[in-house]
């Protein structure tokens, strides 16, 4: 990798993570340039300004680690399974602190996808393409499943209840909610069998 690519990583990276601690608005350039030891123009080099920064974040960081986050428990000889051990190994392997920090993907999608076209097309285009990867794989499983199934309302129900138990979590510093909820979210997902 040539020194430019490896400076334009670095700098993703190290985006990332401070968008993840304070949150896209609240992420200071300055401090960016202090921990990837680079100059003003060496940034801009590689990005024209903090929005199309942010966008590299999300296209090339957060997305891709999401979608493969979530592709072996789905592709899995039995994605129902699959996801339920998923889920129950978040349960219990994050900490309260991973927790109550939130999904990063997450995180940005609340704070921008309201003031920010730009994020909100991008974060729609990641959901549909989750919601197209859960639901192509629980309708191949469709046999051993209950009936007349909408498998794309089932994949928006399972994004949507994992992040909403992510947030309560986060806004009440409390894991334990994180927990009872991804236990109903795996009881339902067990339900969806014949």
């Amino acid at each position: 990798m040539r020194d430019s690519e490896q400076t334009r990583q670095k700098i993703l990276e190290i985006s990332a993570d401070e968008i993840h601690k304070n949150g896209f608005t609240a992420t200071s350039l300055s401090c960016i340039l202090t921990r990837c030891e680079i100059s003003k123009g060496a940034l801009y080099h590689h990005f024209s300004n903090k929005m199309e920064l942010g966008y590299a974040v999300f296209e090339e960081v957060y997305a891709p680690a999401f979608i493969a986050l979530w592709q072996p428990p789905v592709q899995s000889e039995d994605p129902i399974q699959g996801l339920s051990d998923f889920f129950n190994s978040m349960s219990t392997e994050m900490s309260c602190d991973e927790v109550v920090c939130g999904c990063p993907l997450n995180n940005l999608c609340q704070e921008m996808s309201a003031v920010d076209e730009g994020f909100r097309v991008r974060i729609l285009a990641m959901q549909q393409q989750l919601n197209k990867l859960i639901a192509e794989n629980l309708e191949r499983i469709e046999a051993q499943l209950k009936p007349d199934l909408d498998f794309s309302q089932i994949a928006y129900f399972i994004v949507s209840t994992f992040h909403g138990s992510s947030s309560l979590s986060k806004s009440s510093l409390n894991k334990e909610l994180f927990n009872k909820v991804i236990k109903e979210l795996c009881r339902y997902l067990q339900q969806l069998r014949r």
